[in-house]
């Protein structure tokens, strides 16, 4: 089927208390490995790609590959384009055939922040491409931007509330506590301000930051409001080691296509075992 946006994937995640799965791919082979475990679990999914990895692949490309795997497969994918603050690369993805993007302007000023959320919003609309924007900054690493723990804040509820009146997005993503990464110790999640960003908004709510968080924070998370769960780093691991320890097992074969096998395998088993987490197996 042709991709599609977020927007009916999310609302009905979010009535169903249950997430869609956006992941953080690499590659064709890492996109396709996605799109295979969403279909073996019947699940609608996300295919997530961060604005370094457009830059290296290409629009042209990236989008091509994303309507090829799409085209031939029977549960709901879109594709969305991960904290990028570059409004230039927003719109080449757009008109590439994204179907969804986010806008990051969560380290401006608010008024700022909502300025080019509406520009990106402006752009979106008449192609029908879904936008998430994010309010106070999340902590960790993710596609080279740098937060400091001490520089993290939580997304206020009444300012949550305002920037979401004024600039009408798809999907929101109030910093809550999680951070980018991996956790280097128990992460703090503020469980009341997804609560109550979520009755105040009415919007399917974005959890960055999900790779190592329990099964329990997850599905209370889930439960209050997000309904977009993003996974990014537990991929990259995936990706890397597969390759590693195939190697490191067969290091006489010298067969790329073996190892390329192997992390395809070892992503999809990874994305199915979240897609079950999150609850949205079956739902496509």
């Amino acid at each position: 089927m042709p991709l599609e946006n977020m927007v009916s994937m999310l609302h009905k995640a979010k009535e169903g208390k249950y997430a869609i799965g956006a992941f953080n791919i690499l590659d064709y082979n890492s996109m396709k490995a996605v799109v295979k475990a969403a279909e073996e679990v019947k699940a609608p999914v996300i295919i997530q790609t961060s604005a370094k990895t457009v830059l290296l692949w290409g629009c042209g490309a990236m989008a091509a590959w994303a309507q090829d795997i799409a085209r031939d497969s029977a549960v709901p994918v879109a594709i969305h384009l991960d904290h990028c603050k570059d409004l230039e690369l927003i719109k080449n993805c757009i008109e590439a055939g994204w179907t969804s993007v986010m806008i990051d302007a969560s380290s401006k000023p608010f008024e700022e922040n909502l300025s080019l959320t509406k520009q990106v919003i402006d752009m979106a609309r008449p192609r029908k491409v879904s936008v998430e924007a994010e309010l106070g900054e999340i902590g960790g690493v993710e596609d080279d931007i740098k937060v400091k723990e001490e520089d993290a804040h939580l997304a206020d509820p009444v300012k949550s509330e305002k920037f979401c009146k004024e600039a009408p997005v798809d999907c929101f993503a109030p910093a809550i506590g999680t951070a980018h990464g991996v956790y280097k110790g128990e992460p703090k999640i503020a469980f009341d301000r997804i609560e109550d960003i979520s009755g105040r908004t009415g919007l399917p709510l974005a959890l960055h930051g999900g790779t190592g968080l329990s099964d329990e924070v997850f599905k209370k998370a889930i439960s209050l409001g997000c309904a977009k769960v993003n996974i990014s780093t537990q991929l990259k691991y995936a990706f890397i080691d597969s390759f590693v320890n195939y190697y490191n097992d067969h290091n006489t074969e010298y067969n790329p296509l073996k190892e390329i096998s192997a992390q395809s395998d070892a992503i999809k088993a990874a994305a199915i075992e979240k897609i079950k987490m999150f609850g949205s197996d079956g739902k496509a």
